[in-house]
C-alpha cells in the first residue's frame, strides 16, 4: 500500500494498521528494525491494531518510546515475560509457517490467565430451560453483560486489554452472542436485573442498524425491571468520527435518543486512559453529540505503569472530563491477565496516586471510585492504610460482591508494598478473609 496521511477536516475514513501493514507507516520506518521485530514478536501473541486517528492525532512521535498513546497501542517487548518472548522470537526466526506460529502463540496465551476472575466458570448464566448463554455474563445481581457477536473487535486495541482473548482467533476463548431474544428472555427471567451492559470488543464498532436490533428487542419487550442500558466503549477516544461523520453517525445517535425517549437511562461507559485522548476537537465534538441524546457519559480506566501512573495527570483528566460534561467513575487496577506484569502498579502506590489526585479536584470530580480490583469475589477497593497493635495494614472493602451483603464491609490485609492484586495479599487477622468460605461454596455450587 501507499501511505497517505488522512484528511481530518472532511469525513475521514478509518484505516487500520495490524501486523500485516504496520511497517508501511513512515513513523514506524523511523524506528530501528530491531524494535520493529520486537513489535512483531509481541503482536503474534497479544492482539495489535492501531488506526490512522491514533497514529496521526494522538501519538507524539517525537516522544518515542515513552509517549503514553504509543505504549497504549503499539506492542512493547516487556509486554511478554522473557521466557514467552524468547519462545516466540525463536519461532519467528525459525519458521514462516502460520500454523506453527499460531500453535506456539496459543501455548503462550493459555499461560496468561485468559479468563480471570472466574469469568468462564462462575459468570456464564443459564436460562430456566437449561440453555447456557456463552455470550453473556452475570456476576452482580443488578447487572448482566451482553457480548454481541458483531462487536468482537475495536477501532484499535489497548495493549493492556483484559479482554484480549476476544481478538486472537481462539474461538473457544470468546464470549459472543447473536440472539437478542435470549437476552430479553434472560432479563425477563431475572427480575433483579436492572442494567444491561453491551460490551465486547466494542459495541460501537457495530453499524447502527445492527445495534438498533438489539436495542429494539429490549425496548419493545417493556421489561419492568430494566432501567438502564450501558455501553462499554473506547470509540470516543479511538474513533470519535463514529458519532460525527461516519455514514451512520446520525443513525447511531438516533438509536441513543430512542433509548432515552423510551424512559430507559443510557449510560455511556467511556474508556479514557490518558488526558491526551481528550485533546482533539473531534473527541470534544463527539462528546457533545452523544450528550445531546440524553445519554450520560461516565469515564473509567485502569491505572497503568508506562501510561498514566501519575497523580497530576489523573487530576487534570478528571477535571477535563467534568468540564466536558462527563462523570469520572472508576480508577481500576490492571487485571491479573495478559501483560499485567508490565502494566501493573503496586496497590499501595495506586492508592497513593489516587488519593493525591482525588484531593486536588473539585467535588464534581470526586464521583470517581478506586483503586478498584475486579477480582473473583467482586470489585474490591483499596480504602487506605492504618495501624493496629503497631502493625501497618491495608484497609479494603467491596464496591460490588458476588454476595451483595459483602458490599461496604471493611476488611484488612497485611501491608505489602509489592502486592499488585488481591491474591497477593494476606489476611491481617486469621488465615482467611471473611468472604473466602462463602466464595468457595459458590465455586463448588457452580462446578457441581
Amino acid at each position: 500500500m501507499t501511505y497517505q496521511e488522512s484528511v481530518w477536516d472532511d469525513s475521514p475514513s478509518l484505516k487500520s494498521y495490524t501486523l500485516s501493514n504496520f511497517r508501511d507507516l513512515p513513523q514506524i520506518q523511523n524506528i530501528s528494525e530491531e524494535k520493529q521485530f520486537e513489535m512483531e514478536v509481541v503482536g503474534n501473541v497479544l492482539p495489535f491494531k492501531a488506526n490512522n486517528y491514533v497514529v496521526e492525532q494522538l501519538i507524539d512521535w517525537n516522544n518515542i518510546p515513552t509517549d503514553p498513546m504509543y505504549v497504549l497501542t503499539f506492542p512493547q517487548k516487556g509486554m511478554l515475560k522473557p521466557e514467552h518472548y524468547s519462545k516466540m522470537e525463536n519461532t519467528l526466526k525459525n519458521t514462516s509457517d502460520k500454523k506453527e506460529i499460531a500453535t506456539v502463540a496459543n501455548e503462550i496465551r493459555l499461560q496468561l490467565n485468559p479468563h480471570p476472575a472466574g469469568q468462564m466458570e462462575l459468570n456464564v448464566p443459564t436460562l430456566k430451560d437449561g440453555t447456557k448463554l456463552y455470550g453473556m455474563q452475570h456476576k452482580y445481581k443488578e447487572t448482566c453483560l451482553f457480548f454481541p457477536s458483531q462487536s468482537q473487535t475495536c477501532h484499535a486495541y489497548c495493549s493492556f486489554c483484559f479482554r484480549w482473548p476476544q481478538f486472537v482467533g481462539m474461538d473457544e476463548m470468546k464470549f459472543a452472542m447473536q440472539e437478542g431474544e435470549q437476552l430479553v428472555q434472560y432479563v425477563s427471567e431475572h427480575p433483579e436485573i436492572t442494567d444491561v451492559l453491551f460490551t465486547g470488543g466494542d459495541p460501537m464498532i457495530m453499524k447502527a442498524k445492527m445495534f438498533s436490533k438489539y436495542v429494539d428487542a429490549l425496548i419493545e419487550s417493556k421489561l419492568p425491571n430494566l432501567k438502564t442500558i450501558r455501553i462499554g466503549t473506547k470509540a470516543l477516544s479511538y474513533w470519535p468520527y463514529k458519532f460525527l461523520t461516519d455514514s451512520d453517525s446520525q443513525e447511531m445517535l438516533d438509536v441513543f435518543k430512542k433509548i432515552t425517549d423510551s424512559g430507559l437511562h443510557l449510560a455511556f461507559m467511556a474508556h479514557f486512559n490518558h488526558l491526551n485522548e481528550l485533546s482533539t476537537d473531534a473527541v470534544q465534538s463527539a462528546i457533545k453529540q452523544v450528550r445531546k441524546t440524553g445519554a450520560q457519559i461516565r469515564t473509567q480506566s485502569p491505572i497503568l505503569t508506562h501510561i498514566n501512573d501519575d497523580a497530576e495527570m489523573w487530576a487534570k483528566m478528571w477535571t477535563k472530563q467534568v468540564q466536558l460534561g462527563c462523570i469520572p467513575y472508576y480508577m481500576f487496577v490492571v487485571r491479573d491477565t495478559g501483560a499485567q506484569h508490565y502494566f501493573g502498579v503496586p496497590l499501595v502506590r495506586a492508592y497513593e496516586i489516587f488519593s493525591q489526585a482525588y484531593s486536588t479536584v473539585s467535588g464534581l470530580g470526586r464521583t470517581v471510585r478506586g483503586p478498584s480490583m475486579s477480582a473473583t469475589p467482586g470489585k474490591v477497593q483499596i480504602v487506605g492504610t492504618t495501624e493496629f497493635n503497631g502493625e501497618k495494614l491495608l484497609v479494603l472493602r467491596f464496591l460490588q460482591g458476588r454476595n451483595p451483603n459483602w458490599v461496604k464491609e471493611p476488611f484488612f490485609a497485611k501491608y505489602d508494598e509489592n502486592a499488585i492484586w488481591l491474591d497477593d495479599l494476606k489476611p491481617a487477622f486469621g488465615d482467611k478473609f471473611f468472604f473466602e468460605d462463602e466464595l468457595d461454596a459458590i465455586k463448588a455450587s457452580k462446578s457441581s
